[in-house]
């Protein structure tokens, strides 16, 4: 049995995946301090839970803006590097069955990438993502956890912040119901709750997001749009993107392991090494 581990190094969270004979093994994430302990914790933690010995393991593939912290062997197996965008597509078109798609990754910021037949290409992307979340957090809740933000959100009513069609108009306008945001925060007052704050931040990032990748596909016949990172695990998702279907005639789709893609597009890369071998170092 070989197992090719792929694994996502953030800043200070790594993300780490096994593909063993095209099977998905646990996917795992580890936060620390510095991207070194984090890549280390990370792997000696995933191949202990999973009862994993490092003869079994053919190959580590990193990827991710940590990774280029790393030049030698990982606990004396060899690794290599694969370009992050590459990882993403091979990470975002894995068990589906689409051909052309364009890839959303949510990150600290959010980056746009292109999967069309086999050619996969950064198209572009935009300083909106979780960081913006956190940011505004700290500024306007005093706050950066993460579950504490969620939990306000969730509790608030996006009606008392963003000004909305039928707030201007007694009538929708073409392609846009009378619940479509006309202006976000630009209902919001002085005394305005945490909770509506809260849920006016995370709709924000997410329309934002939703309306960039729309933009962005224009001229393109994609209207496939596979979102990616840990902002997928928001629950207002759920109600964000199904409205911009609608309204733009265009599918998002959040795939199973949705925060893990990257790290499993990595894997991939080298899975697939004869055709990607030009973008693994």
């Amino acid at each position: 049995m070989s197992i090719v581990i792929g694994i996502d190094v953030g800043g200070s969270t790594t993300k780490i995946i096994g593909i063993d004979n095209n099977t998905i093994k646990n996917p795992m994430t580890v936060t620390a301090t510095d991207p070194i302990t984090s890549l280390f914790g990370a792997f000696g933690k995933y191949i202990y839970d999973n009862g994993i010995s490092l003869e079994e393991i053919e190959k580590v593939m990193l990827t991710g803006v940590g990774s280029a912290y790393v030049n030698q062997l990982l606990y004396g197996l060899p690794t290599a590097h694969t370009d992050e965008f590459l990882a993403n597509g091979l990470g975002a078109q894995y068990g589906s069955e689409l051909n052309k798609l364009m890839v959303v990754s949510m990150g600290t910021g959010t980056s746009f990438v292109k999967v069309d037949n086999g050619k996969i290409g950064h198209i572009g992307g935009i300083g909106i993502g979780g960081g913006t979340i956190l940011g505004l957090s700290r500024l306007l809740l005093k706050t950066q956890n993460v579950d504490e933000i969620i939990a306000l959100a969730n509790q608030g009513v996006i009606e008392n912040v963003d000004l909305q069609i039928k707030d201007i108009c007694n009538s929708a306008l073409p392609g846009l119901p009378l619940d479509a945001t006309a202006s976000t925060f630009g209902k919001a007052s002085a005394n305005a709750s945490k909770e509506d704050i809260a849920a006016g931040i995370v709709h924000m990032v997410l329309q934002s997001i939703g309306q960039s990748i729309i933009l962005a596909s224009l001229n393109s016949p994609i209207k496939d749009f596979v979102l990616l990172g840990n902002l997928t695990k928001l629950p207002q998702c759920r109600d964000i993107f199904p409205i911009m279907e609608r309204m733009y005639n265009c599918r998002f789709h959040i795939p199973e392991f949705a925060e893990y893609r990257t790290a499993l597009g990595a894997a991939l890369a080298y899975v697939q090494k004869q055709i990607y071998k030009d973008i693994i170092i």
